[in-house]
């Protein structure tokens, strides 16, 4: 994965939408650590806070959260806000990776570290702290294809988040594994409703697939609404993040299988290595956090 990347991009001034909330760990060692999050109307995300969270009480870090409700012109200022406000590093889970540039810019400025968490950021970064999603994405096809065969469909998310590109991407790679073919696809934001509402619309252009591959778990639970009895019978499908909801979707039979992340792991080795980069101390450039194929004969082991 790379860690830079350019962009030029033209920010336009925009109103701060969402308020900063504050952890309740001790700050004995005078860090305060800010987390920009993408969504918090999202249960993977939600963990992932909380694990950040955990992190911050165990090393004795204060963590300031902002939420940008998907709106990524919203998130650069709020990170703006965050280095005014003088915090000692900065974890940002970008909505769109490409439009991120701005935010790393004015960390950058005032020397302050910034780790990028999930997602990849546009600009210099300390440490990316990530899930390998083109291997995930390649997992989710085989998958697939073990679950059914034939013509299969693609609800993609973020157009321009690196999530949803590496897991794209990845699938695509898997396609050769199994017996599927790709018939379409549509962008549905990582969003239940619009998962759906995209799910409805290539049922009637596309009658016929047998399968379909949701970028998150959010907007295969919206397929698999728009499916209705047919979801775990007729077609499969697989979804991505092993949230608790997509896990128990799995048990019901209407989910094939999801391809499980680890989000309070990936929230609290960023918050490990926001703490070492606001002492000075050496940071692990790259950070691996592992995923796993959960199906209907493993799920018991991930239901908490």
């Amino acid at each position: 994965m790379k860690v830079t990347r350019r962009i030029a991009l033209t920010l336009g001034a925009a109103a701060l939408l969402a308020t900063g909330c504050s952890g309740t760990g001790a700050s004995d060692n005078g860090i305060t650590i800010g987390l920009a999050v993408s969504t918090l109307n999202n249960p993977f995300f939600v963990e992932l806070q909380q694990g950040a969270q955990e992190m911050a009480d165990k090393l004795g870090a204060k963590l300031t959260v902002v939420d940008a409700q998907n709106d990524a012109t919203n998130q650069v200022n709020q990170v703006q806000t965050l280095v005014t406000q003088g915090v000692k590093a900065i974890l940002l889970n970008p909505v769109d990776s490409k439009q991120s540039a701005p935010a790393a810019k004015a960390a950058e400025m005032a020397n302050i570290p910034l780790i990028s968490v999930d997602r990849a950021v546009e600009g210099k970064v300390a440490a990316e702290v990530a899930s390998n999603n083109v291997s995930g994405g390649s997992l989710a096809a085989i998958e697939l294809g073990r679950a059914t065969s034939g013509e299969v469909a693609h609800l993609k998310g973020i157009p321009g988040a690196s999530a949803s590109r590496d897991r794209g991407q990845g699938f695509e790679q898997g396609l050769n594994s199994g017996n599927i073919k790709v018939a379409a696809s549509a962008v549905a934001d990582f969003d239940r409703a619009k998962g759906l509402n995209e799910t409805t619309n290539l049922l009637q252009g596309h009658p016929g697939i047998k399968g379909i591959f949701a970028e998150n778990d959010e907007m295969a639970l919206g397929a698999i609404k728009a499916l209705g009895a047919r979801a775990g019978k007729d077609i499969q499908v697989v979804g991505f993040d092993g949230t608790p909801d997509g896990l128990k979707a799995i048990q019901d039979g209407t989910l094939a299988a999801t391809v499980a992340q680890q989000p309070k792991l990936l929230g609290s080795k960023a918050v490990e290595q926001a703490v070492h980069a606001a002492k000075g101390e050496p940071v692990q450039q790259v950070v691996d956090v592992e995923v796993k194929v959960v199906n209907a004969k493993n799920v018991a082991e991930f239901i908490k």
